[in-house]
């Protein structure tokens, strides 16, 4: 089965944005893919931190801009999309607000809400010239949550794990996940980020096929990836990743997808010849 990791170069500009994650998503659907991702604030790259409050949509509210394009195209598309992130109003306070949560929603094919997560670790970074901190703006989740695509036409069920950027760096939080009683291990990780470019040609690569080895299986990373209108430069390179951690297909930068074909084989022969994951002690 297919599945694209759509890159965009998101602007100040929400509706501009909304329609070019629309034809990505579009362009994925006639490319084959049965499931796409979006990067994080792909809605919103704005001037500064504070500008994504003004658009904060409260959960489960379809007529809303953001969630309601993307159930839309889910519908009219067929696929299954993970959502990248939206500004998501914090439960019983008002819109807008001082602060949100950065929020990943998944979307099933009849457009259905099928699951949520929110950030749990917030990015902060000052290297004395550049300077971020998600926290003024940001309200941290509180749990972990995956969710299981039923993809139907012959293809298996698919256990995904959802993260959102920073989180790629805390392996805690993808163990959690893989090993949840009861629950089959992760086929997919899901990764939408907008990395800055110091620190993604550090540690970007680096830090997703680590996950992807350690947890036996496929990432999908959907990445900001050029100059935006606020000046701000996000490293890009979104691709899809295999259980041995073999780079299936890598965007550097600029717009587009991450295209790759996902083979429920490739997990069973890792997870077969190297069963790691029966060897846990800890």
């Amino acid at each position: 089965m297919k599945i694209a990791a759509i890159q965009m170069v998101s602007g100040t500009s929400l509706q501009a944005n909304l329609d070019r994650a629309r034809h990505w998503i579009e362009q994925a659907a006639a490319q084959g893919a049965r499931l796409v991702s979006l990067p994080e604030y792909f809605c919103l790259m704005g001037q500064q931190d504070g500008d994504k409050l003004a658009f904060a949509e409260r959960a489960g509210d379809l007529d809303a801009p953001i969630q309601g394009m993307l159930s839309r195209a889910a519908r009219d598309t067929g696929l299954w999309i993970l959502g990248g992130t939206l500004p998501m109003a914090l439960e019983g306070g008002p819109v807008p607000a001082e602060r949100v949560r950065n929020s990943t929603c998944v979307f099933a094919p009849d457009g259905s809400v099928a699951a949520r997560y929110d950030k749990l670790h917030l990015f902060r970074y000052d290297n004395g010239r550049e300077h971020y901190d998600e926290g003024r703006v940001l309200e941290a989740g509180d749990a972990p949550s995956t969710v299981v695509a039923r993809l139907g036409g012959g293809d298996p069920d698919l256990r995904i794990g959802l993260s959102v950027c920073y989180d790629l760096r805390f392996p805690e939080l993808y163990r959690a996940m893989n090993f949840t009683e009861g629950q089959p291990p992760l086929d997919l990780i899901s990764v939408p980020a907008a990395f800055t470019y110091t620190t993604g040609q550090a540690h970007w690569e680096l830090l997703l096929r680590a996950r992807a080895v350690e947890n036996q299986a496929f990432v999908i990373a959907a990445a900001q990836g050029g100059l935006h209108e606020n000046g701000r430069r996000t490293w890009g390179h979104s691709m899809v990743i295999d259980p041995w951690g073999e780079v299936l297909a890598c965007l550097p930068e600029g717009e587009g997808l991450a295209l790759a074909d996902m083979d429920p084989a490739r997990l069973k022969q890792v997870r077969q010849q190297l069963p790691a994951l029966n060897h846990r002690r800890l």
